[in-house]
């Protein structure tokens, strides 16, 4: 069988660039079971309830909705168990000592296949507040209006 080459997107958190601020971001591995890979790789996940956390010095992705694959049987994975994340030692001391330093929350965008390959782009974020994300909401929309507007007056000139 031919090796699998390129990216495919599986699932993305567009929730989380509203509600956080992404400070840094970060592709990791996933350690994951057969039938976990079977269901993604039909396309079924979802990142919104999921985070990571440190424990022990490795790093896990949990609540994380994985659906059981259709086609499993007795060992089949159970849908939100807590996974391990691959990372290296020096990037696990960096996040984690700005985790615990507080008002930092690890949040995963996007989980993908990356030449065969399951993969996780997590988030370094802080949390927005309510009147940020109006005003992120508004500084959008007056973009959006601008645009038409130059747009418009484009098109009279013509």
């Amino acid at each position: 069988m031919p090796k699998e080459k390129g990216e495919k997107v599986v699932a993305t958190n567009r929730k989380a660039r509203h509600d956080y601020t992404i400070i840094e971001t970060l592709e990791c591995g996933i350690v994951l079971w057969g039938t976990e890979v079977k269901s993604l790789r039909e396309g079924r996940a979802s990142l919104v309830d999921g985070y990571a956390f440190f424990e022990g010095g490795q790093a896990y992705l949990d609540a994380v909705h994985i659906p059981e694959y259709h086609q499993g049987t007795w060992n089949n994975h159970s849908p939100r168990r807590k996974r391990k994340l691959l990372m290296h030692k020096r990037e696990i001391a960096k996040w984690s000592g700005k985790v615990k330093e507080g008002g930092y929350t690890l949040v995963p965008l996007q989980l993908y296949f990356k030449d065969g390959r399951a993969k996780v782009e997590l988030a370094l974020a802080k949390g927005k507040k309510e009147y940020d994300k109006r005003h992120a909401l508004r500084e959008r929309q007056d973009t959006r209006e601008a645009a038409r507007a130059m747009a418009g007056r484009n098109r009279l000139g013509d």
